[in-house]
């Protein structure tokens, strides 16, 4: 298959709902040649980032909208927009290949429309910017009920949230402290002609002037570093780990922040990895046997305990809850394509289930951290104020730390640009027993 045609078809399945570019990737890069593997992530996490202003550009260039049935071709469509647009590759070899992408569809009928399209882009180009000025969605690539919540709780900063969510993302690394100090990394990574810098607020990262691949950088294979941004690193420190203490990752997959945990204080007595995605499980397990570190991987809901707890209470709990993502555009674009505004009433329904169903199985003195990679108050603070109503025994820690904005519980990132990621946390602890 050629590589335009597995990004038209992967981009189709984006549309219809049918999986993520994460889950949906590797089996559309089955099945082109190894070499292609980076021009399609290229063309298909670009098209998803700048999603919104291509398609307005489509409906303008269109003399009415596609069937249904045709979704390939208007994402063959969007992916030649972004090759004019985005890419070093030559017009006329963009337009080329993606209009012979039309065949291999087997929808030759599309050759002229595809070609007709993206010819008269060239030519009206200024024109339809100069129609699509005053189009919010056309000039920040953000759906609408995304733009109208930024506005709405981040005014002073939503303009720099938009260009930062439409940023490329870092490439931000954790270093693990039994592999070697951070400062002897960097001296690692600079013999490696890697240019590199501290982060400024978790003590255990790195990151990258320039994106390269993992295995290329001094002590992946060993496990010495793992990839993670800076904000998920915070994760660890706040929960206070202590030797010999139980520690639960509800929500694990991939398994980033159990192998930090495990990493971070190697004396505990036992830390859970539970997940309600078995083949998500094997990826934790993979991570864990690449850092050398073992922890117990659980499949089961965290919203029913009783099918999977076995009564002893955990010390600590870490729930990084399924969230919308709003935090982490730029390293999911497809997340503009995917969300809709009702998934967050969905998704704070669930988020506040998962605190009332753990809440039970935290020890007394115990710390429950509550997390999530979104920026949007609804599935934070709002979730942590709400929890805090139902359950009497639950406090909030004021976390006296130097990041972030201060919430009424909790403090909340904002993804910067070419630092860390926008992520939520409250730390939410049960006092001890009698």
């Amino acid at each position: 298959m050629k590589v335009r045609t597995a990004a038209a078809r992967l981009l189709a399945d984006l549309q219809r709902q049918r999986g993520s570019l994460a889950s949906l990737m590797p089996e559309y890069q089955s099945r082109i040649p190894e070499r292609d593997g980076p021009l399609l992530q290229e063309l298909t996490y670009g098209t998803c980032r700048w999603y919104p202003r291509l398609d307005a550009y489509l409906d303008e260039l269109l003399d009415k909208p596609l069937k249904s049935k045709d979704s390939d071709v208007h994402a063959l469509l969007l992916l030649g927009l972004y090759q004019l647009l985005h890419t070093r590759i030559p017009d006329h070899a963009a337009i080329g290949a993606t209009v012979e992408s039309s065949r291999e569809l087997k929808k030759p009928w599309a050759k002229g429309l595809v070609n007709g399209v993206l010819r008269r882009f060239q030519r009206e180009q200024e024109v339809l910017d100069q129609a699509l000025e005053r189009n919010r969605v056309f000039a920040t690539a953000h759906p609408q009920w995304l733009l109208d919540r930024l506005h709405h709780h981040w005014p002073r900063q939503a303009n720099a949230l938009i260009g930062a969510d439409n940023a490329h993302p870092p490439l931000t690394l954790r270093v693990a402290p039994t592999y070697c100090s951070r400062e002897a990394y960097l001296e690692q990574l600079t013999a490696a002609g890697f240019e590199a810098r501290p982060t400024p607020f978790s003590p255990v990262g790195v990151t990258l002037d320039t994106v390269a691949p993992v295995q290329a950088l001094p002590g992946f294979t060993e496990g010495g570093v793992s990839v993670q941004d800076e904000a998920a690193q915070l994760s660890a420190g706040l929960l206070q780990l202590q030797s010999g203490q139980r520690v639960l990752d509800a929500c694990a997959a991939p398994g980033g922040k159990t192998g930090h945990i495990l990493e971070t204080e190697p004396a505990l007595a036992e830390v859970v990895a539970l997940d309600n995605d078995a083949r998500r499980l094997t990826r934790v397990q993979e991570n864990l046997d690449r850092l050398g570190q073992h922890a117990r991987l659980l499949h089961g809901d965290a919203q029913t305990p009783a099918t999977w707890w076995e009564g002893q209470k955990f010390d600590r709990i870490l729930l990084d809850a399924p969230c919308s993502a709003t935090g982490i555009l730029r390293r999911q674009p497809d997340i503009k394509l995917l969300r809709r505004a009702e998934d967050i009433q969905r998704l704070s329904q669930l988020q506040g289930r998962l605190l009332d169903a753990l809440w039970p199985t935290l020890a007394p003195g115990g710390v429950l951290l509550y997390a999530t990679c979104s920026v949007l108050p609804e599935e934070n603070t709002q979730i942590v104020e709400a929890f805090l109503q139902r359950q009497h025994d639950a406090q909030c820690d004021t976390l006296a730390v130097d990041w972030g904005l201060a919430q009424p519980c909790g403090r909340q990132l904002l993804p910067d640009p070419g630092g860390h990621d926008g992520f939520y946390y409250a730390r939410l602890r049960k006092p001890p027993a009698g």
